[in-house]
């Protein structure tokens, strides 16, 4: 049975020939490797990727892109409308095929092996595509009847998803009547009634008013405790709530790939300390240029002998105590000190600016 609407099932049909990837990819972030029947699986990376590339007819929507996400993880793919995440996403769930590079869920080639790894991915596209005249439990009974789901493990999974989606109270209401939010819930119970080991959301919150965001988040949080999770979204502060590790894509690029952590330590970087003096120009200039932690400076003449200049430090350095300290070695009046943290907007926009300049050349 071909089932071309519902790319997370196992009814989707198998490629042959389509497109040809070494079965030698392999994750360098500490995995480890056992030898099942012959096949080298990577038990750490859950997805790996390495050179993807998709091209279509005048246009380059993916280049070259790799990464990696550890099991556990819940990764964001953060980027504009489009960036490329889409097509990422449907490439690694089989639903379509790149024109190079190599792709593993769960230690399986997805061209070599594509039903073992629609065995092991949850898949909710963005248009999350459902049968709207079926009800809720309805449509979950068919959907696990195609991912092999049967007997009393049949009627047991699919209970046990509509109450790990809140949706108990609507299984008998038919799918079109529903609000988004509960229709986005149906489409996250439908990709995890086979207890995938990925799941790759994608644009989840997209149309969500902010309640059911909220809840949203919720659940997603509550999949990360026994699934590796990969999310896509445009939405910043979406990344910074839920993902452990952010991956920003511009243009089929890929321009970030951190933790949280990491990321906050390049924001960091991004830091600045405003503040106004009463100090000759050229006197101030000097003393900015001889700090070692100043990173670029700034001077403005904002009238009344008052200077105003916007400092950038190396490597995240508080620059207030050696300002303050300065204009009190030097006599010079102090009126405002303030340090302006910066946001994951604003290396977001850093980046993409940087890699708008690298898809034009």
């Amino acid at each position: 049975m071909e089932c071309k609407q519902h790319p997370g099932g196992y009814a989707l049909p198998t490629f042959h020939g389509r497109f040809s990837f070494a079965l030698g990819l392999f994750c360098q972030q500490n995995a480890s490797r056992t030898v099942s029947g012959g096949l080298d699986r990577v038990l750490e990376c859950m997805i790996q990727v390495e050179q993807l590339t998709k091209r279509y007819a005048g246009h380059t929507a993916l280049r070259d892109l790799s990464f990696a996400v550890q099991r556990g993880q819940v990764a964001g793919f953060l980027g504009p409308n489009g960036a490329g995440k889409s097509t990422t996403m449907r490439i690694m769930s089989t639903f379509m095929p790149a024109t190079s590079g190599k792709v593993r869920i769960a230690g399986y080639d997805i061209e070599r092996k594509p039903r073992e790894v629609r065995r092991r991915i949850g898949y909710m596209p963005e248009n999350n595509p459902l049968h709207l005249d079926m009800r809720v439990e309805e449509y979950l009974r068919f959907r696990a009847g195609l991912k092999g789901l049967s007997g009393s493990a049949f009627r047991k999974r699919v209970a046990e998803v509509l109450d790990q989606c809140d949706l108990v109270e609507v299984s008998r209401r038919v799918i079109g009547q529903l609000s988004k939010g509960y229709r986005q819930r149906v489409g996250v119970a439908d990709a995890i009634l086979h207890r995938p080991e990925v799941i790759i959301l994608d644009e989840p919150t997209s149309g969500l008013d902010p309640h059911q965001v909220r809840l949203f988040r919720k659940l997603i949080t509550s999949l990360a405790r026994a699934h590796t999770v990969l999310l896509s979204t445009h939405i910043l502060h979406e990344v910074e709530i839920l993902c452990d590790r952010i991956l920003i894509l511009h243009a089929g690029r890929l321009l970030a790939d951190d933790t949280k952590k990491d990321i906050h330590r390049r924001v960091g970087a991004l830091t600045h300390v405003l503040a106004e003096l009463a100090a000759p120009w050229e006197a101030l200039s000097h003393a900015l240029e001889a700090m070692p932690a100043v990173a670029e400076f700034r001077i403005e003449d904002i009238g009344h002998g008052f200077l105003k200049c916007r400092l950038t430090s190396k490597e995240g350095i508080d620059l207030r105590p050696l300002l303050f300290e300065e204009a009190k070695h030097r006599g010079w009046a102090l009126r405002e000190l303030t340090q302006q943290k910066p946001s994951l907007e604003d290396l977001f926009v850093q980046l993409t600016h940087v890699g708008r300049g690298r898809a034009e050349t």
